[in-house]
């Protein structure tokens, strides 16, 4: 699955990449086409909260140590990466037009146009990306991010502070599904932090991009949860007039947790990135891979 990246510097992905997490630092280096050398910094809870505004990033020192050390032990000579940043620090939608001019420039202009009545911040300044994934004589339909300049700086600077460049910035979704190798239409449940992101894809194609976000109270929490993925399912049948064979998960505890909380005996949950395919590190809690891992797809 190949969806687009914000900011890319060049067309070739780099062979290292992190995941910042409200859990903490994953960190991946590609060493060849068989081997992935792993890490993980854990972070205390709340140095990181994602959103649209800032600040994310809570406790500064924390984050750029976990940073370090995460990086710093998968040995890359290259420092530039991939930064997998939480869904909640950016938007992404699915949006429709008539038609989109050939130029770039002109055609981010008409999608920042559309964006200012669909997110909650100023987008004149906004890191804006779109790739089109479907396209009939009569309609376009782009994948569409869009991030605050001022969030995404905050990711930067704290990769820089590390002694690292951000080569390019996805999130956390995003660059999940691009590890997600079935062709068959498949359902993503992807939590991460105080977040919770469903998605359906159908080969290469995006039909779903749905995040709310979840409330401190546990109870509260799994009962929000449950109800976003029942939404999806209704959503998946409804679409595609048929149900997800298994729910993929991405997020802490693995599928065991997911399993816990959806009490829905019908679907099998399976995780995204198994343990088999984590790398030879042994350190990265279970269910955390998948963001890196589909930021090092080929």
């Amino acid at each position: 699955m190949a969806f687009p990246f914000l900011f890319p510097i060049k067309n070739q992905r780099p062979r290292l990449a992190c995941d910042l997490t409200p859990d903490g630092v994953v960190a991946a280096r590609l060493a060849d086409a068989l081997q992935t050398t792993t890490a993980f910094a854990p972070l205390f809870p709340g140095a990181v909260i994602p959103g649209l505004k800032t600040p994310n990033i809570i406790d500064k020192a924390a984050v750029v140590a976990a940073l370090k050390r995460a990086l710093d032990a998968v040995e890359a000579r290259d420092k530039r990466l991939t930064v997998v940043v939480p869904d909640a620090a950016a938007r992404v939608l699915l949006l429709d037009f008539d038609t989109l001019p050939a130029k770039l420039s002109d055609a981010l202009q008409v999608v920042r146009f559309r964006l200012r009545k669909l997110v909650p911040f100023e987008v004149d300044d906004a890191a804006i990306s779109y790739q089109v994934i479907h396209q009939t004589a009569d309609e376009i339909r782009a994948l569409v991010m869009v991030m605050p300049h001022s969030v995404l700086a905050e990711y930067e600077e704290a990769v820089r502070l590390a002694g690292y460049e951000p080569g390019v910035v996805m999130p956390s979704t995003l660059a999940s599904l691009a590890g997600l190798v079935q062709s068959e239409p498949a359902l993503l449940v992807n939590l991460n932090g105080n977040s919770v992101t469903t998605a359906i894809t159908r080969g290469d194609e995006l039909l779903l991009h749905r995040s709310i976000e979840l409330p401190a109270d546990q109870a509260l929490r799994d009962d929000e949860l449950r109800h976003a993925v029942s939404v999806s399912i209704a959503y998946f049948e409804d679409t595609l007039a048929s149900i997800p064979d298994a729910v993929f998960y991405a997020g802490p505890g693995g599928a065991p947790e997911l399993t816990r909380v959806l009490e829905l005996e019908q679907f099998r949950v399976r995780d995204l990135v198994s343990a088999a395919s984590a790398g030879n590190g042994n350190t990265v809690p279970k269910g955390l891979m998948a963001g890196v891992t589909g930021a090092l797809a080929s």
